[in-house]
């Protein structure tokens, strides 16, 4: 039934049928999908007899535009109170720092290829890999400066996800100019040792298939000088730039001290802020902050279930969508891989703040329209995939929903996205196609069981060290 998937060598042409799809801004039923051997899209067609690859509903699978794959390892390990009166982001960045402290580069590949199966498994097809973890446990580099960013490439050639490697600048350990704390340094580089790293990141990402790309990520205002921040920013323009910006509240504080203006405010005043740049959390603005970058056409990176879990506060995403901002989603902390989660946890923030309901959806569009399209464009944008729609030319990063299943029964377009979303769970998601590598198959990764077993092992190893 289904094509032969061999992830180091490329795949078979296929053509997929399903009851009905987004193709574009519309829906279709009983269509024909075909993908080329190179992992594109090469025909659709409407109203066709059913072939022998029958799928319920089709969508455009999205990026996962923000990541800390090694996180994922510490899910549930943050939930006890510490001596400090509050736990906040900072108590809880001090406990990430020390377990990264033990991690190996066979531990971050491990990790790495887990979360990227959930990830596929979750409805995603690629993931932006915003990756600073560099260098020994001591801040001694590796004899090869890019052997974690090759770790992570790795990873995705045994998932099979869409990578996007963002190799991190990080610099100081705070606007003060700092230096780093021991938690820190195996982030740690000046510009022109993380020119040399992003170089070879270059390199490592030309090895893998050819949907794979390269960006990169000055850390935050915080973990880079200006000076810095505006080398990042010149050493390659034609890639996606991502950057963390405005999450906490002692963050826009400590920039205000320093710089005479909150994050948001400088970044817009001393850069081109442009389609180029995707911006992480943003939960920290004003409502004039909020519209002046939506208009920059950047996109804003949302990790709702990260924010929430840090209790960053809640994106304006009301006032960003009203005058045109793009957002996509990530996962960020990996505290818990869920696609349709993410989504819902962000509408229902809105809800919460604002008293109302459908607060996303338009007069044409329903809250989960809204939310998924934006999602799977605002997360095309940022990774730089040709990606986000369906439509001939992109590549097949293909979502499949089982319409059997309770909560979509007799579902058609934007109630079908609405059930999902609102009543469903990432079970309903049955087959995932990765620029045309058809990954999850009935519901669980082609390489599950591999997967699974390696991540074991290295969970038990970590709980002996830690």
């Amino acid at each position: 039934m289904y094509a032969h998937i061999n992830l180091s060598m490329g795949i078979a042409m296929q053509k997929i049928w399903a009851e009905q799809a987004l193709i574009g801004d519309e829906w279709q039923k009983a269509v024909s999908i075909e993908i080329g051997a190179d992992g594109r899209i090469s025909k659709i067609s409407e109203n066709n007899e059913p072939l022998e690859t029958r799928m319920g509903a089709l969508l455009p699978a999205p990026a996962n535009l923000h990541s800390h794959a090694f996180q994922r390892a510490m899910a549930g390990m943050t939930e006890r109170r510490g001596p400090a009166e509050h736990d906040t982001f900072w108590t809880w960045r001090k406990l990430m720092f020390r377990f990264l402290e033990e991690l190996t580069p066979d531990d971050i590949e491990a990790i790495a290829a887990f979360v990227q199966m959930e990830m596929l498994e979750s409805g995603y097809a690629a993931v932006g890999e915003f990756h600073y973890v560099h260098h020994q446990p001591d801040g001694t580099p590796y004899d090869d400066l890019g052997e974690l960013s090759a770790r992570i490439a790795a990873a995705a050639t045994q998932s099979g996800i869409g990578l996007t490697l963002l190799p991190v600048l990080y610099q100081q350990g705070g606007c003060d100019g700092s230096l780093l704390a021991p938690g820190q340094i195996r982030f740690g580089n000046d510009i022109d040792r993380f020119s040399r790293l992003a170089e070879r990141a270059g390199d490592i990402i030309r090895a893998l298939a050819p949907d794979a790309g390269l960006g990169i990520a000055p850390h935050s205002l915080r973990a880079v000088s200006r000076d810095a921040l505006e080398a990042a920013v010149a050493l390659a323009p034609e890639l996606p730039l991502h950057m963390h910006l405005a999450e906490q509240t002692g963050e826009v504080d400590e920039v205000l001290a320093a710089y005479g203006q909150r994050p948001v405010e400088w970044l817009l005043d001393h850069h081109a802020v442009d389609e180029r740049w995707c911006l992480i959390h943003c939960t920290q603005m004003t409502k004039d902050e909020t519209a002046a970058l939506a208009k920059t056409g950047a996109v804003a990176g949302l990790c709702p279930m990260t924010e929430s879990s840090l209790g960053d506060g809640i994106f304006n995403g009301v006032n960003f969508l009203h005058h045109g901002g793009q957002f996509g989603i990530g996962s960020d902390s990996n505290i818990r891989i869920a696609l349709s989660e993410e989504l819902r946890t962000f509408e229902y923030s809105q809800r919460l703040r604002d008293r109302h309901r459908a607060i996303l959806a338009t007069q044409d569009r329903s809250t989960g329209r809204v939310l998924f399209e934006s999602t799977a464009r605002g997360g095309a944008q940022a990774t730089r995939r040709a990606a986000g729609t369906i439509a001939v030319g992109a590549f097949a990063d293909l979502l499949a929903l089982d319409t059997h299943t309770i909560d979509l029964e007799g579902k058609l377009g934007d109630d079908l996205l609405d059930g999902y979303i609102f009543s469903g769970d990432d079970r309903m998601v049955s087959d995932v196609w990765s620029a045309g590598r058809h990954l999850v198959q009935g519901g669980c990764h082609v390489r599950r069981e591999a997967i699974v077993a390696r991540y074991r092992t290295t969970m038990r190893s970590l709980k002996e060290r830690i």
